[in-house]
């Protein structure tokens, strides 16, 4: 059955902050998040592999994603990461309106920069 875009956004949200703030949850949480919200697991999948409950599987979620919206609410970082990628990508398209022989090390920069905005976990994975 193929997600809402509420659902959608919803899922795009939790693993983004998870990204950012994942390393912060417990491990279980941390399993829970990304058996749900990554690899698309339902509650009773998730409850069969650990043998508890579709409820405590569902409160661990509901209690993870409080957590993770909460150090964002605190910490701001997946915002400040949005307006800094919003800058480099106004930055990148006033580098194209410069002459050829100026752009080289306007862009390596913009690369640069964008490559150290990515939250660590996204980097360990490429």
């Amino acid at each position: 059955m193929p997600l809402d875009n509420d659902a959608l956004e919803k899922t795009n949200r939790i693993n983004v902050l998870h990204d950012f703030y994942g390393a912060l949850l417990t491990e279980k949480q941390q399993t829970f998040v990304k058996c749900y919200f990554h690899d698309d697991y339902t509650l009773g999948e998730i409850a069969a592999e650990f043998q508890i409950s579709r409820q405590a599987v569902y409160e661990h979620l509901k209690r993870a994603e409080q957590v993770l919206e909460d150090y964002e609410s605190k910490l701001g970082l997946v915002d400040r990461h949005g307006r800094l990628l919003a800058g480099i990508d106004l930055l990148e398209s006033q580098i194209a309106g410069l002459p050829a022989e100026w752009r080289e090390p306007f862009t390596e920069t913009a690369a640069k920069l964008r490559g150290a905005e990515l939250p660590v976990a996204t980097q360990e994975k490429q």
